[in-house]
């Protein structure tokens, strides 16, 4: 009994509790961070436009915005733009305490609107100008698809990690036995451009639309990955 007992007792001095960070006992962990990126060429674009419209009275200062937006609205729709590419941001009225229009009111309505072909940003916001809007915003230009540029970011990010390991593991005189864990790692709004006031806008001769480049958008993304490392 007294053998069967000390045997036990050494048996169970041997048993070592699994590493909780999954590695076995012959095994080194290491753990790895890397960046990845993929570029996407943007093709669709958001703009804010806006009327900003100065009245003596409330009344007349709602009337006058509301005239000027419905061109606003009718003159991209005539651009091909769609009503579900058009989504209100905010609409306001309010009286001016100060400077030239004191004394008076202001009325302002903003929308966001999608243009579905970049090369249309331009024509866009001249459009929107000459119709009327005093106020732009953009054009802030992305993919329409993120995720496929995203995708290949990443997938970028860990083959990195896994070839920093490889390097890493062949220094030691170790190699890769296995991956232990993969996780994710992973500004200021544009300036307003004021054009001028809106009863001024629809005078004005008709200009040349600002160009737009699209050029290519670069979606970084970061990845950590633990390797299990052996002989």
């Amino acid at each position: 009994m007294k053998r069967i007992g000390l045997l036990l007792l050494l048996l169970a001095g041997c048993t070592q509790p699994p590493d909780p960070r999954g590695v076995r006992p012959d095994e080194v962990l290491l753990q790895v961070a890397a960046t990845g990126r993929a570029e996407a060429r943007p093709d669709e674009a958001r703009l804010t436009v806006g009327v900003s419209t100065n009245a003596p009275s409330a009344s007349a200062a709602s009337a006058g915005n509301n005239a000027a937006m419905a061109r606003v609205s009718a003159a991209l729709a005539r651009l091909g733009v769609k009503p579900d590419d058009i989504q209100t941001r905010s609409v306001t009225l309010g009286r001016v305490d100060y400077g030239p229009g004191r004394g008076g009111y202001r009325a302002e309505n903003m929308v966001e609107v999608r243009i579905r072909d970049v090369r249309q940003a331009g024509p866009a916001i001249s459009a929107a100008t000459e119709a009327g809007g005093n106020v732009v915003s953009g054009p802030d230009l992305h993919a329409s698809d993120p995720e496929r540029a995203k995708n290949a970011a990443y997938a970028a990010a860990y083959k990195a990690a896994r070839a920093r390991a490889e390097v890493y593991a062949t220094a030691a005189g170790l190699k890769v036995e296995r991956v232990i864990a993969i996780r994710d790692g992973s500004g200021q709004p544009p300036v307003p451009w004021y054009v001028g006031d809106a009863r001024g806008a629809v005078a004005q001769s008709v200009a040349a639309p600002p160009p737009v480049h699209a050029g290519a958008s670069t979606y970084e993304v970061q990845v950590h990955a633990d390797f299990a490392l052996g002989r």
